[in-house]
């Protein structure tokens, strides 16, 4: 029988940590109401209910984490004012440990069991390719993986989702700072081998073909270890005066401080999935200097998107820190509200594509969305940070933001 935890209100990353491991399933909602036979799965006279397979344990745990408790901040926040249709909304999240094969296990779980209606948030290119078939096949709606892949992005995939903007397009940002402002020619990769790593590494390439350039040096590690040392000494001997990174925070963590103490002064580049907070954090005293490629804006700024943003997860996480990942979280739920509330009738899976297809704009307070029929991504903003010496994340002033 499945464990199911519920959260409540205040409750710190590090309990809900310690609730994952203990029970390896989280569920925001308190129960199930029974479906009648004719009703849509996951939909009932009071509620939805969404689900989600990510890394809530491991050593991508804090990625799954943060994009579970954006998703939920912005479904309390929508509950909060009635829900949709008087109905609540509510997240099942499973750990899948970052792992291909889990992932496929929980796709398959959620959509035999009739309970959701929906899967958003998934954790990870690899997670993705082996759910993302799975849902296609069931024409249960995709939403939000966390994960720039380009598989996602082909516009057969019409019950595929996608917010933020592609890896090729932070590999491009990369190469517009590294190589056109910073004007720099040796450039390195260090990358996961699995779909997520060789996903950087085409986008690096062309990024460069097209300046006419080609890498120096490669080095790569496997998913969920931490087995950076030859890829340290194949980068290091090639001398780079940058090196783009596509791995998970911990893994790339590890390979800034062994490549810095030998001896490699260049840029280091990191793509979003790193999460800037997970990846400063695991720097320790390594992390000035450190850059990443950012796809939401910064959580901390101004605008009345992250105002709500950050009053929506106080409300529930008044200890949790404002950050890239789960600000990211909390656009994916916003997003499956106003997608929710704008069905005219029967709330079907069918509905919400068409709707989210016929619709096109979206407007998260003040962030456009654009989807058309071509066209499955909402967003294509990528911008640049730096971590400073007391783990501050700072954005680049001198990049303009690319669209």
């Amino acid at each position: 029988m499945e464990n199911r935890i519920h959260h409540r209100p205040g409750m710190s990353r590090h309990k809900l940590q310690h609730l994952v491991v203990s029970a390896g399933v989280i569920s925001a909602n308190l129960f199930l109401l029974p479906l009648s036979a004719n009703a849509e799965a996951g939909v009932s006279a009071n509620q939805i209910t969404f689900g989600q397979s990510a890394a809530l344990s491991g050593p991508s745990k804090d990625l799954g984490l943060a994009m579970r408790l954006g998703i939920l901040a912005a479904f309390d926040e929508v509950n909060r004012q009635g829900g949709v249709s008087g109905r609540k909304l509510s997240l099942i999240s499973k750990d899948d440990g970052y792992e291909p094969e889990n992932a496929a296990r929980n796709t398959r779980e959620f959509i035999k069991s009739g309970e959701i209606y929906a899967l958003i948030g998934n954790v990870g290119t690899p997670t993705a390719k082996a759910s993302q078939p799975l849902a296609t096949i069931h024409q249960v709606p995709f939403i939000a993986p966390f994960t720039g892949a380009a598989f996602l992005r082909r516009p057969e995939l019409s019950n595929v989702i996608n917010v933020r903007a592609s890896y090729e397009q932070e590999a491009e940002a990369w190469a517009r700072y590294a190589v056109d402002t910073k004007k720099l020619k040796r450039i390195a990769i260090f990358y996961q081998d699995d779909s997520y790593g060789h996903a950087g590494l085409d986008g690096l390439n062309k990024a460069l073909e097209r300046r006419n350039m080609k890498l120096i040096a490669k080095g790569t590690y496997h998913r969920n270890k931490l087995d950076v040392q030859s890829a340290v000494n194949e980068i290091s001997l090639a001398k780079p005066e940058a090196v783009a990174m596509v791995g998970s925070y911990k893994a790339c963590a590890e390979f800034i401080r062994r490549s810095k103490e030998a001896g490699v002064n260049g840029l280091f580049l990191n793509l979003s999935f790193v999460g800037s907070r997970s990846l400063s954090k695991a720097l320790g005293s390594h992390k000035e200097g450190v850059i990443i490629s950012e796809v939401v804006p910064n959580p901390q700024d101004s605008s009345l998107l992250t105002r709500k943003y950050r009053q929506a997860l106080g409300g529930i996480a008044p200890s949790e820190q404002p950050g890239f990942v789960s600000l990211e979280g909390y656009i994916a739920g916003r997003l499956a509200t106003d997608v929710l509330k704008r069905i005219d009738g029967k709330i079907t899976r069918e509905k919400f594509l068409l709707t989210l297809k016929q619709s096109r704009w979206f407007d998260v307070d003040g962030l456009k969305l654009q989807f058309g029929p071509n066209d499955n991504q909402g967003l294509d903003i990528v911008h640049l940070t730096v971590i400073e010496a007391r783990g501050e994340i700072r954005s680049i002033t001198d990049l303009t933001p690319i669209y």
